[in-house]
């Protein structure tokens, strides 16, 4: 669920914003929009066109050093961006292949490697967006990002995206039938 991958770039920047509370606005707008920004690609080549599993790193660990040199919130919102946007990527091998109905016809196409020029198989660890493990990572991931933010409109943020997460995997196979055999 893309909620899992912003939980999981919350919780990454976490100890730095229990570490320095006034870059926790930024990191938190950094990681959220990291997290997410690589499903933009869904109306095009999904999985591939904004998803760089292994070139993401470039940019990723960039923007890190960057910001240690020159910290401001400009700096920090940037590096959390690109470190969501590139976890996002990365772990997108772990789990199911971006298929509507993984449970019917799985494919072995998880997240697409530019630098090799090929696809990256499916771990399925997590099988499909929306399982009960994902649902379960994005809980466990959530509460961990709890931790290092105490600001009320990023936990509340936080809260809402618990309650999509959870609502969504709830209804995952039925919004897959409802959709139709042509999704």
């Amino acid at each position: 669920m893309a909620t899992t991958h912003a939980f999981a770039a919350l919780a990454l920047v976490s100890p730095v914003a229990y570490a320095a509370p006034e870059l926790a606005t930024p990191l938190a707008i950094g990681a959220i929009l990291g997290g997410l920004a690589p499903d933009l690609d869904v109306a095009f080549d999904h999985r591939r066109t904004l998803h760089f599993p292994i070139l993401g790193a470039i940019p990723a660990l960039g923007s890190v050093a960057l910001a240690t040199l020159v910290t401001t919130p400009l700096s920090v919102g940037v590096a959390a961006f690109f470190v969501g946007v590139w976890l996002h990527a990365a772990s997108d091998a772990i789990g199911g292949g971006s298929e509507w109905n993984p449970w019917t016809n799985p494919t072995d196409r998880a997240v697409y490697d530019h630098a090799r020029g090929r696809w990256i198989r499916p771990r399925r660890w997590i099988r499909h967006d929306g399982a009960p493990e994902d649902a379960a990572a994005a809980i466990a991931l959530a509460v961990l990002a709890l931790y290092g933010f105490e600001s009320l409109w990023i936990r509340g943020l936080i809260g809402v995206g618990l309650v999509v997460s959870v609502g969504y995997a709830l209804v995952r196979r039925r919004v897959a039938e409802w959709a139709g055999p042509e999704s």
